[in-house]
């Protein structure tokens, strides 16, 4: 497809700005991808989108993934060559994918559509961003140390609900010159996540739990990351630097807007919308990221109605998207069936009130200050109103949760998994006329013990009976593959009882104690 922008010329141009206007100049692309956070705790933005035509758009439904998401990153200018560019989609979208259309669509019915975003190496969406960030994050080093202006190492410090960490171990496992720390909650997530990152294999790789839920570790790392003292001994006694693979760091958003802006290209293919019908994106909201990517596709040019915003029990998105207030003063944190969506701080919400703001950063650094301070801030009415012209939500209950995917496999032969299965059921309730794209954010195979649960009429959190409860957690899925009549258990997963336990700390979660863990994994 035919570049509207001459980027020879123009490298340099698209800047990213910080969303509390305390990182002074901004940034290029290359740049904002290594520093992950921006000084003063803001998250980078670009300074322009790019438009594309729903012909153009269409049009990319004839390339490979591969060739669809470098068209994209080349309409964002970001100052890397073209070639790089197409060097590295290729290597983050190929054979480490099990399927050849990357995160294909499978269709429930004539307007129901779930965009399966876990054909990657670890069975979740976010190998979508992950197997294509440490390919940008090491191009942009090496370009920014040719330059002189780098002259250290990194360490990426990640905080996982679940999903996130494997797949960061797994994209930056290996790559030189930087090394990978990641903290999940104790008894936070399910058997097969724990076991997917405790068994993660690579010299540069080290995994911890903490005690405490997920926004514990969030804030911990976030902490971590703002502390300029830690900063300053890091860089002058190991010559490294923190940096970040949550979706606090743009390039991990990026390849996020990109399989929304190919899904509208490849349901046009497929005949299941003709070109120019809005559709509705239903996502499973924690950390606010996903959706987000699907807003600013839908700037870019994408014809999308309503963004449908799914919460499970711990509901915070939802009430913030029905009130305009953000309040978790006295929020309970509820452990749910879809437990990567359990999350009470939502990071990227910060980047969406930033454009909804009109790029107001004094509005922005205000409220995640009362967010900080007073755990909670209420929007202007100008802000809230635009929030609502775009975004509907609903929270899904654990029980629902497990009869959508009872409901579903009876009636579709589908299996969910349990975030999937808010969204569904999420959309169901808030969908109007338009056909509705679901993002399905892991395979099934990820939480068995809550898919045994929805198949067999369980109540959530109700004890498995004895004998099922005496199987692993991938004894389990091939008990659940044989009554479903599956054979989808993607390898990685069937093979995790076999791998060898590599990681068994367990350590606080006060930043005192990450920063002392991360320093001495650092030091090994």
């Amino acid at each position: 497809m035919a570049q509207r922008t001459d980027r020879a010329a123009s490298f340099g141009q698209n800047l990213y700005l910080d969303t509390r206007g305390a990182a002074g100049k901004p940034a290029p692309f290359t740049a904002a991808v290594v520093n992950g956070l921006a000084a003063g705790g803001g998250l980078y933005v670009p300074q322009e989108l790019p438009t594309m035509t729903v012909e153009e758009i269409a049009a990319l439904a004839s390339l490979p993934y591969a060739e669809r998401a470098a068209t994209v990153y080349k309409a964002f200018n970001i100052d890397l060559s073209d070639s790089t560019i197409d060097e590295l989609m290729s290597r983050a979208y190929g054979e480490n994918f099990d399927d050849a259309a990357v995160c294909p669509i499978t269709s429930l019915d004539e307007s129901t559509h779930i965009l399966e975003l876990w054909h990657g190496p670890t069975s979740a969406f976010k190998d979508m961003a992950l197997q294509c960030l440490p390919h940008f994050f090491s191009a942009s080093a090496a370009k920014l140390r040719d330059e002189g202006a780098l002259d250290h190492e990194f360490m990426i410090l990640v905080a996982t609900s679940g999903d996130t960490g494997k797949a960061a171990l797994e994209g930056f496992s290996g790559v030189d010159g930087v090394s990978i720390g990641v903290l999940f909650p104790d008894g936070g997530v399910s058997d097969i996540q724990r076991k997917q990152m405790v068994t993660t294999t690579g010299d540069n790789v080290r995994v911890w739990a903490v005690r405490g839920n997920f926004d514990d570790c969030q804030t911990g790392v976030k902490r971590a990351f703002s502390d300029a003292a830690f900063a300053e001994k890091l860089a002058e006694e190991c010559s490294v630097a923190l940096s970040s693979a949550n979706s606090i760091n743009w390039g991990r958003l990026l390849p996020q807007v990109v399989y929304y802006i190919s899904s509208y290209a490849e349901l046009i293919a497929q005949g299941k919308i003709a070109a120019g019908d809005e559709i509705d994106i239903c996502v499973p909201t924690g950390n606010f990221g996903n959706i987000l990517a699907a807003w600013y596709a839908k700037q870019i040019g994408v014809p999308v109605g309503m963004l449908l915003c799914a919460s499970n029990d711990n509901r915070v998105l939802t009430d913030f998207i029905n009130t305009g207030t953000y309040d978790i003063s006295d929020r309970e944190f509820i452990l749910t069936s879809s437990p990567s969506m359990d999350i009470l701080v939502s990071s990227n919400l910060e980047r969406q009130l930033f454009e909804l703001t009109g790029r107001n950063a004094e509005a922005i650094s205000q409220w995640m200050a009362d967010l900080s301070e007073r755990r909670c801030f209420r929007v202007d009415p100008e802000t809230f109103a635009r929030v609502r012209e775009s975004f509907s939500a609903d929270s899904i209950d654990n029980a629902t949760c497990l009869t959508t995917i009872k409901k579903v496999h009876d009636e579709h032969g589908y299996l969910l998994d349990p975030h999937t299965a808010v969204a569904y059921a999420a959309a169901q309730n808030l969908r109007g006329e338009n056909p509705v794209l679901i993002a399905s954010t892991a395979h099934w195979a990820k939480f068995g013990d809550n898919v045994y649960r929805a198949l067999h009429g369980l109540e959530p959190g109700e004890p498995l009976p004895e004998e099922v409860a005496a199987l692993t957690g991938c004894q389990l899925n091939e008990r659940i593959a044989q009554e479903a009549e599956r054979s989808d258990i993607p390898a990685g997963l069937a093979n995790l009882d076999t791998m060898e336990v590599r990681f068994t700390e367990v350590i606080d979660n006060d930043v005192e104690a990450i920063e002392s863990a991360a320093e001495a994994f650092l030091r090994r």
